[in-house]
């Protein structure tokens, strides 16, 4: 008899992390090897149990759930990766890709979306939308998509874009961050340049504006 295939879930709220597992479980049959709240403790899961399956959200307790994707597809290449957010696909979906995963779905989606996403990625499939395959081969075509000038900023100047949106000061960013006030001052150097906004003033106002827009 073929041995289940094992897979763990990486959220920072306990009752949705335990509500997606029984879910796997129960409809597909997959085996549940570990939940985890934030990046260390998923890293010990996928060394004790190489799961063929990461369930991982974006956001980990401050941290950013698209760092662990890159480990596990550096680090753990057997183990496939699908991204569940409530940030839009429109925004995160491309760059969870990117990163490694094989799938990307909203926690407001239907389960049986949520189910299908599972079922694809475990199988090696990528499980997005029609209209995340369109933008994703468009770039592969060698199209560009500047619908939202937001797009082009890094991984890592997103964060701060966003802190900065949420009120967030220098110093209270490098501490979330983890990185030092010069180096998020050199962040929102380059985010200006690919926002074209001249002031700290200015960027404060638009990263606001978009905040509000994008709530997340």
């Amino acid at each position: 008899m073929a041995l289940k295939q094992k897979f763990i879930v990486v959220d920072d709220h306990p009752v949705y992390r335990h509500g997606v597992a029984a879910l796997v479980k129960q409809e597909l049959h997959l085996e549940p090897v570990g939940e985890a709240g934030d990046i260390s403790e998923a890293l010990v899961l996928l060394e004790r149990e190489n799961p063929n399956l990461a369930i991982v959200d974006i956001s980990l307790q401050g941290q950013n759930g698209l760092d662990l994707v890159k480990t596990i597809k550096t680090s753990y290449p057997r183990t496939y990766v699908l991204v569940v957010s409530m940030h839009e696909e429109s925004l995160y979906g491309e760059r969870a890709i990117k990163a490694g995963a094989k799938g990307y779905v909203m926690k407001n989606s239907d389960p049986s979306q949520l189910l299908s996403a599972v079922k694809n990625v475990i199988e090696g499939k990528i499980a997005v939308t029609e209209e995340l395959k369109d933008r994703l081969m468009g770039l592969i075509a060698g199209g560009n998509n500047n619908d939202d000038p937001v797009k082009k900023l890094s991984d890592r100047e997103l964060e701060v874009f966003q802190l900065i949106g949420k009120g967030y000061g220098v110093t209270e960013i490098a501490e979330a961050l983890r990185i030092s006030v010069k180096t998020v001052n050199a962040y929102k150097e380059n985010i200006k340049d690919k926002l074209n906004l001249g002031t700290a003033s200015d960027l404060r106002k638009y990263a606001v504006e978009w905040i509000v827009s994008n709530p997340v």
